[in-house]
């Protein structure tokens, strides 16, 4: 249940951070259910794969390249899923950020309700 949990949060996060990014385009809630799919996907296989690769670049810049990491990852997503749509790197960059911090948010509030229990 609570992968289902995350898969519908990450979800609604992929539709939220399309909406604030003119640069991002999901055609229709289905299109963001397969983005956070493919995402997640991606995110467990690909990017450890990635970070190995890259983990001199990755200690270098102190972690900030594993923002460009993240960028190639839905750039990749966004080939991938068609209605799914990223304008160039920069709009990749700036959907890895935002959508980071719309998860932590949602993340943040699912911790709190869990804790009322």
């Amino acid at each position: 249940m609570n992968i289902l949990l995350r898969w519908l949060l990450t979800t609604i996060s992929v539709l939220i951070t399309a909406y604030l990014l003119p640069g991002v385009h999901v055609d229709s809630f289905y299109t963001a259910v397969i983005v956070a799919l493919a995402l997640g996907i991606l995110n467990a296989f690909l990017k450890p794969v990635l970070i190995l690769f890259a983990l001199p670049a990755v200690l270098f810049t102190l972690g900030l390249f594993l923002l460009v990491i993240n960028t190639l990852i839905i750039l990749l997503t966004d080939k991938m899923v068609d209605g799914f749509e990223v304008d160039g790197f920069w709009w990749a960059l700036a959907f890895s950020v935002v959508l980071w911090a719309v998860n932590a948010i949602f993340t943040g509030v699912k911790k709190r309700a869990e804790e009322k229990k």
